[in-house]
This record gives structure tokens, C-alpha cells and sequence, in this order.
């Protein structure tokens, strides 16, 4: 799988080191190229590389994000618990808000996540 060629995609994790991969099976990331990158086209920021559990999918779900039903049309398989996906940075703060916040893979989540959320937190989320 190739690497979005766009060179002002930032290539870092939140610990400042080379963004690790999230998940290829299924292939996740808004280039679905199995990374959290992101690009200014990227209005949800999908750049929280987070473990699906059932509250998080049913949490999400709930509040108008169904990321459990597959479209097949649009390549989306649906997600079950213990999927790693690249989902948006806001909605991973509203669910740590609300208390439904899934665990995250940290070295793939990208370091733009450190201006929504401090490390320490992130941190005490870690998989």
C-alpha cells in the first residue's frame, strides 16, 4: 500500500517519531492507506488511531456515527470490537468526554491530536 504522495502530509506521531500504522485489515486512515495521516481536505481530522470496544462503537453509533453497519458501496466494511480504525479527533475527545473513550494505539496517532488533547491523557488511554 503506497503513501499518499502529498508532501505537507506530517509524518509524525505524538511522541514526535515516525507515524506507525493503524490498521490493514481493515484498511483504515482518510487515504485508507492504513495511517492516521491527514491533509487540509481532511475536515473530520482522522488522526486517533483508536481500538474499537462495543461501547465506543455503540456510544458512537448513538450519536449519529454508525461505524458498526457495512457500505459495501463506499468501501466501509463496519467495525467490530478490537478494530483499529482512524477516527476523527473530535469525536474521540466527545466520547472521552462523555466517558465512552476507546483505548488508543499512540504511535499512530498523529501528532496534530496533542492540540485537542494533552499527552498525559492520551497517555493513560494508551493500548
Amino acid at each position: 500500500m503506497s503513501i499518499h504522495p502529498d508532501p505537507k502530509i506530517n509524518r509524525l506521531n505524538v511522541f514526535g517519531d515516525a507515524l506507525a500504522s493503524c490498521c490493514f485489515d481493515p484498511i483504515t486512515g482518510y487515504f485508507r492507506n492504513g495511517f492516521c495521516h491527514t491533509a487540509t481536505t481532511d475536515l473530520g481530522q482522522h488522526t486517533v488511531c483508536a481500538k474499537m470496544s462495543a461501547d465506543f462503537l455503540n456510544f458512537s453509533q448513538k450519536i449519529g456515527n454508525d461505524l458498526i453497519t457495512p457500505l459495501p458501496e463506499i468501501g466501509f466494511p463496519g467495525l467490530k470490537p478490537g478494530d483499529f480504525w482512524c477516527i476523527c479527533v473530535t469525536r474521540w475527545v466527545e466520547a472521552y468526554e462523555a466517558g465512552h473513550a476507546p483505548q488508543l494505539k499512540l504511535q499512530a496517532c498523529h501528532q496534530s491530536v496533542l492540540s485537542y488533547v494533552p499527552l498525559d491523557i492520551l497517555m493513560d488511554f494508551a493500548f
